[in-house]
């Protein structure tokens, strides 16, 4: 198996995991008060965001170890 699969496997299991969790919270969170929903969807939008880009840092990783090793 070639590092940069290898790579783009662990990176991507702990925001996928993370972003599964965000977005239960929010959906409890909006549940229990239906009058904060804008707010929490705002904080919920931009945590999933930066849980995201940890996914693209190990894509970068990833094509750095293919393109350059």
């Amino acid at each position: 198996m070639h590092p940069s699969a290898f790579v783009m496997a662990i990176g991507t299991i702990g925001p996928a995991i993370a972003v599964g969790l965000i977005g239960m919270a929010a959906c409890l969170g909006i549940a229990r008060n239906p009058q904060a929903t804008t707010a929490i969807q705002t904080v919920a939008i931009l945590a999933i965001a930066f849980a995201e880009a940890i996914a693209i840092y190990a894509l970068v990783v990833a094509l750095i170890l293919k393109f350059v090793g």
